[in-house]
């Protein structure tokens, strides 16, 4: 169990709908960015993709950590 400022994630999920949307998006952007890391091959419209999807993963954690750190 995740604690900010004793503030859990599970509890984030629970009352915060913002946390709770980035959270979403965060397992579907995980999710497609297996998928491409799963392909022996990228082409060069995958590679682009994959740091793309990885960069928006990268700010929505970080929104959450802002939304935890301000939870208390």
């Amino acid at each position: 169990m995740t604690s900010v400022n004793g503030v859990t994630r599970e509890s984030l999920l629970a009352t915060n709908e913002e946390y709770r949307k980035l959270h979403e998006e965060h397992l579907v952007l995980e999710s497609q960015i297996k998928a491409l890391s799963d392909k022996a091959v990228l082409t060069d419209a995958e590679q682009v993709e994959e740091v793309r999807l990885k960069k928006l993963k990268l700010a929505g954690r970080d929104r959450m950590e802002e939304i935890a750190r301000g939870a208390h």
